[in-house]
C-alpha cells in the first residue's frame, strides 16, 4: 500500500524580502539540491544571472514531471541574492509549503515544483552544507522528514535483535492514510503531499525520542515502539488515530478531512525468536483487517 492544488487558484503573496548573509568570495555560488523526486541528490549551481526551471528542454534546470509547466519558474541572481519567480505555472510554485509568485530565497528554504522538492543552500560553507544534505538523504525521507524505509529497516533489525537478547517486548504499528487516492484525485497531488507531511508531523510530535518512525512506502508509515507493552502500544495508536481524525488539514482554501487505519503487532505473539518480516506480516495483516472493518480504527 503505497499521505497537492489541482490547478491552484492564482494567489499573489505579499512577501517581505529578507537579505541573505554576505558570502565570502571563496565560498562559491548558492545552489539548489534535489531532496525529493526523480532527480534525488542532483545539485544545480546558481552561477548565471537567470535560470529557468521546467519541463522544457530549453530550461536550464529541467525536471521531467507532468505536474510541472514547460517553463515553470525563474531564478534571478543579483548581488548574491536569489529571487524565485513563478511563471504563471499551472500548478503553482511552493516555498516552505506556501504558494508564491515572487520570493527572495533564504538559506534552507524548500521549493516544491510538481513532484520535485529542492533545498536552497546559501551562506556559510555551501560545499559543507551540500555534503551534510547528502548524508541526511541516507536516513530521512525528503517529503515527510520521517526516516526513509532503508534506515527504518536497519533500525528495525537492531531493535529486534535487542528484544531477543533482553527478552523485552517490541511493538510495531503499520499506519495507512485512508482513501488517499481520493485525496489526490479530488484536490491534486500537491494537496496529497501536504497531507503526507502533516500526518508525519502529527505522529513525530506525539511519540517518544526512542520510538522509531518511518515512511514505509506511499501513504503508509511504520512506527516501532521499543519496550512498550501491547496495551500501552494500543493506547499510543488510538491517541494518534484520534489526533489525525481531529486535525483540520487546510490546503489553500480547502479543508481536507483525513483519517488513518492502524495495524498493531507485538513480538510476544511470535514466540522466543521474533523475525523482522514476521512482525511486519503480522502488523500488515492487522492493518488489512482495519481496512476491511471500515477504516479509521486500530486493530491489534
Amino acid at each position: 500500500m503505497e499521505a497537492r492544488i489541482i490547478a491552484a487558484e492564482r494567489k499573489t503573496n505579499i512577501v517581505t524580502p529578507i537579505r541573505l548573509g554576505q558570502l565570502d568570495a571563496d565560498q562559491g555560488p548558492p545552489c539548489l539540491v534535489v531532496i525529493y523526486g526523480p532527480l534525488l541528490a542532483r545539485r544545480y549551481m546558481l552561477e548565471k544571472d537567470e535560470q529557468t526551471i521546467g519541463r522544457s528542454e530549453d530550461s536550464e534546470i529541467r525536471i521531467e514531471d507532468d505536474s510541472a509547466s514547460r517553463f515553470h519558474a525563474r531564478l534571478v541572481v543579483k548581488d548574491r541574492r536569489v529571487t524565485l519567480v513563478d511563471l504563471d505555472s499551472t500548478n503553482g510554485t511552493l516555498v516552505n509549503e506556501k504558494p508564491v509568485r515572487e520570493f527572495e530565497l533564504r538559506d534552507g528554504d524548500l521549493i516544491q515544483i510538481g513532484e520535485t522538492i529542492f533545498k536552497f543552500l546559501a551562506g556559510g560553507n555551501v560545499e559543507t552544507k551540500y555534503h551534510q544534505e547528502m548524508y541526511k538523504m541516507t536516513t530521512v525521507d525528503g517529503l515527510t522528514q520521517a526516516y526513509n524505509r532503508r534506515y527504518f529497516m536497519e533500525a528495525f533489525e537492531r531493535e529486534v535483535q535487542r528484544a531477543r537478547r533482553y527478552r523485552r517486548e517490541l511493538c510495531l504499528a503499520m499506519i495507512d492514510i485512508d482513501h488517499f487516492k481520493n485525496i489526490n484525485d479530488t484536490w491534486g497531488h500537491l494537496a496529497g503531499d501536504h497531507v503526507l507531511r502533516e500526518t508525519a508531523r502529527i505522529v513525530a510530535d506525539s511519540i517518544r525520542h526512542e520510538d522509531i518512525f518511518g515512511r514505509y512506502g506511499g501513504e503508509e508509515f511504520a512506527l516501532l515502539l521499543p519496550e512498550v507493552g501491547h496495551a500501552g502500544a494500543l493506547q499510543v495508536c488510538e491517541r494518534l488515530r484520534q489526533k489525525i481524525e481531529a486535525m483540520p488539514f487546510v490546503f489553500g482554501k480547502d479543508e481536507i478531512r483525513v483519517t488513518a487505519s492502524f495495524g498493531l503487532a507485538s513480538t510476544l505473539a511470535l514466540g522466543d525468536l521474533p523475525e523482522v518480516l514476521s512482525l511486519i506480516e503480522l502488523a500488515d495483516g492487522k492493518l488489512y483487517e482495519a481496512k476491511e472493518q471500515g477504516r479509521n480504527r486500530v486493530i491489534a
